[in-house]
């Protein structure tokens, strides 16, 4: 069997990338990429980020050869109109006319349910800091191929202020928990078979508790999550209590079952 080619689109701006590094932490499409591979060394994997780009010239002509696009988390807020954000959707309409498989996770699905005509608010019920727990399969996802050997009910790693509030059209609910109704989606847009997640299969928890330690001024005083830093730790010792429990392989079986299901076609 062929390797499969596939493209990974970081949806961090550049500036936020060069602040990941200077903390030590990886980007969020490296963290996909180590987790693809993790699964599959028979990947061929490019990364595009529409944010640097100034046009799409040099990716369109060769963007019909991947077999599959997965397009990660990013800290922008899709309702805010700015040109990195509007290059994105762009792009994400471009992949919907070219690509047949797309997994979408927490931004990514917001991109593409943004692309293909639904919205996306800011969260009324809360935040995702880190985790989100009692992540709960549906009747309709229960049989998905996305949820293959998947427990009904689980926890995952989560960093998301907004969630999706209108679904594209034809598009079906897969789970759901307190915070956000709508957890996994599917739908089809033009050429695309889109599998979309709002929480983090590919990233661990230790890389979300650095990335509270880093946020932890924006989370206090600006978004507000959190009293005073005695929440915070409190709040990380909680999820340093689930990595005792979590279990690498079924923390990304989404992954695993993506991939399985591009090697299918």
């Amino acid at each position: 069997m062929k390797n499969l080619n596939l493209l990974v689109v970081e949806g961090n701006i550049p500036k936020e990338n060069d602040n990941f590094r200077k903390y030590g932490i990886q980007t969020h499409a490296d963290s996909l990429k180590d987790s693809l591979e993790y699964y599959s060394k028979d990947l061929n994997i490019e990364v595009f980020n529409p944010c640097s780009e100034k046009s799409f010239d040099k990716i369109l002509p060769k963007i019909a050869k991947y077999d599959g696009l997965i397009w990660g988390g990013s800290s922008l807020n899709i309702y805010n109109d700015c040109i990195e954000i509007r290059r994105q959707i762009s792009f994400m309409k471009e992949c919907f006319k070219n690509i047949k498989k797309i997994l979408a996770i927490c931004w990514g699905m917001q991109v593409a349910v943004t692309a293909a005509g639904g919205k996306v608010k800011k969260s009324t019920n809360g935040a995702h800091i880190g985790i989100a727990n009692d992540i709960e399969i549906n009747k309709n996802g229960i049989n998905h191929p996305l949820y293959t050997s998947k427990n009904k009910k689980f926890n995952s790693p989560a960093f998301n202020f907004d969630e999706v509030v209108t679904l594209p059209e034809g598009a079906i609910n897969l789970a759901s928990n307190k915070i956000n109704k709508i957890q996994s989606i599917h739908f089809k847009s033009e050429k695309s078979d889109v599998w979309g997640l709002q929480y983090h299969p590919e990233i661990t928890y230790h890389k979300m508790i650095t990335l509270i330690n880093l946020r932890r001024d924006r989370l206090i005083n600006d978004r507000k999550c959190f009293k005073d830093e005695k929440e915070i730790q409190n709040h990380i010792k909680f999820i340093e209590e689930e990595i005792k429990r979590s279990e690498k392989n079924s923390r990304m079986l989404e992954l695993r079952n993506w991939l399985n299901y591009l090697k299918a076609a």
